[in-house]
């Protein structure tokens, strides 16, 4: 059940996309649940208050890397018609196959080519640019799917930050606890990007937990 949403889910967005927003979210609750007793206080901290402005924190975050995300997409695709147009408005061969070049250099690709395997790759791309229709440059189903999950991704986040403040009456108890989970999530995050990447998950989830901690702490020395 749990593998089968997750695969649902990177049907819309990248999981390298999916992490980071996990990532941004629990920095961003942190921030906020780490930096509550420095600002308010002892005296004035407010369980109720805090509960309230990290949630809307996220929820806000959220929204704006949702737009964020449906604006990435319209740029990949109107770069993806231009590159097309290039492609098929040359005057030749030789042209078409330089803007193929240009667009898609066989040094910054994942698989290293000699010249003769290079230049077949490019004679069956100019082939298909040729045959192909241009791609429509709106937005489609998926990709309003894909930005509606990036805010529950980031605006979820916070939940883990606030449950603790919820149930646990002693408010200092349940502030160290929340802190605590998000911490835990930290190392959890970079972990499972280890998996995915085929690096070592302790070690990235503890340089992971360690970049987030800083950043938390960056955040807060400046006012965020």
């Amino acid at each position: 059940m749990h593998s089968n949403l997750i695969g649902r889910v990177l049907k819309f967005i990248d999981v390298g996309d999916a992490l980071g927003e996990v990532l941004f979210g629990l920095i961003m609750a942190l921030t906020f649940t780490v930096g509550a007793r420095l600002v308010a206080g002892d005296e004035t901290l407010d369980a109720r208050d805090l509960v309230i402005a990290t949630l809307g924190c996220n929820i806000a975050w959220g929204i704006i890397d949702a737009v964020l995300f449906l604006i990435g997409i319209r740029i990949y695709k109107l770069d993806r018609a231009r590159v097309f147009r290039a492609i098929t408005s040359a005057a030749d061969d030789k042209s078409a196959l330089a803007a193929i070049a240009r667009e898609f250099p066989p040094d910054e690709g994942p698989l290293t080519l000699d010249k003769r395997d290079q230049d077949e790759v490019y004679g069956y791309m100019l082939a298909l640019a040729r045959r192909a229709k241009p791609s429509t440059t709106t937005f489609s189903l998926d990709d309003l799917i894909g930005a509606f999950i990036v805010f529950v991704i980031v605006a979820a986040t916070a939940i883990p930050a606030v449950i603790p403040l919820l149930i646990i009456d002693d408010k200092y108890l349940a502030l160290r606890v929340s802190n605590v989970l998000l911490v835990g999530l930290l190392y959890a995050t970079g972990h499972a990007w280890a998996r995915f990447a085929g690096s070592r998950p302790f070690v990235v989830g503890m340089a992971m937990t360690g970049l987030g901690l800083i950043l938390v702490t960056v955040a807060v020395l400046l006012g965020g």
